[in-house]
């Protein structure tokens, strides 16, 4: 699926081979953006413009972080959600990512499908967005719309002051490293794992918890093109509410092609269904 104006429709199952069908394509324009970000600190200077402070001393100006090789590209990927693990479909989500080399966007698009669509109407759109450094994916802002505009929220992001304003003015301090889920979904991409356990902070709309994952093994699971061979990752929040895996691949760049999520209403997995990469254009 592609999201559009009107919503969500169908793509082509599997990977979109006219493109490139591992990655290597989106993956190369990551690349350079950690190298170009590690350069220049670009991502710092990004920030402080945002939060509509000076520069500091020591900062890349915009002429300097203008010489790195900026590149655009984008990859949609498209999610099938089912109420447990033997197969009940209730959903379906667009995962749609861009980026430029130093700065990102991800928007979600989830539409209810089956019997669930009795029941919860219209479409739930989730978007990030935020800065790509030499560590991955630093959001700035992070909103969640149900149903419709009258029903959204916002999460901001202020990497200069340390804080974090959720909804209805709530501010928390940002501890290092936080994402919000959709930045975690991807931060694998652009920072592979290089250790089996790795602690970070999540923040939603609504609050920020503290999360611990670890990897656990190597499995190989069915997929539309194929078997891929993937690491499963467990990941448990710190007050134990929340319990979860990710099945990552890493000949996929560390894309997760399968989510299982248990909590208090159930379990829910999503699995990757289809995989498109558009081809990155020079912005110079």
């Amino acid at each position: 699926m592609v999201a559009t104006a009107a919503g969500v429709r169908h793509c082509a199952r599997g990977v979109d081979r006219r493109a490139s069908c591992d990655l290597a394509v989106a993956g190369r324009a990551a690349d350079d953006a950690a190298v170009c970000a590690a350069r220049s600190d670009h991502h710092r200077a990004s920030a402080a413009a945002v939060a509509g402070a000076r520069t500091a001393p020591g900062e890349a100006s915009q002429t300097e972080a203008e010489t790195c090789d900026a590149r655009t590209a984008a990859a949609s990927t498209c999610a099938q959600v089912f109420l447990g693990t033997q197969g009940f479909l209730i959903g379906e989500a667009v995962y749609r990512f861009e980026h430029d080399g130093s700065q990102y966007r991800i928007e979600t698009v989830g539409e209810a499908r089956g019997l669930a669509a009795l029941l919860l109407h219209g479409q739930g759109r989730l978007e990030s967005r935020g800065m790509i450094t030499p560590a991955g994916l630093q959001p700035l802002e992070f909103a969640v719309e149900r149903g419709s505009r009258e029903r959204r929220e916002v999460a901001h992001f202020d990497w200069e002051t340390g804080l974090v304003t959720l909804h209805e003015d709530k501010t928390l301090a940002l501890e290092l490293p936080t994402f919000d889920p959709l930045a975690l979904m991807w931060q694998f991409y652009f920072a592979p794992p290089t250790t089996d356990e790795q602690s970070f902070y999540v923040a939603t709309t609504r609050r920020v918890q503290r999360y611990t994952a670890t990897r656990e093994a190597l499995e190989t699971i069915p997929w539309r093109d194929g078997e891929l061979v993937t690491e499963r990752w467990h990941r448990r929040s710190d007050d134990g509410k929340t319990d979860g895996y990710a099945w990552l691949a890493p000949s996929l760049r560390y894309v997760p092609v399968k989510v299982r999520l248990n909590g208090p209403r159930g379990t829910l997995e999503a699995l990757l269904d289809a995989i498109r990469v558009d081809e990155p254009l020079a912005t110079k």
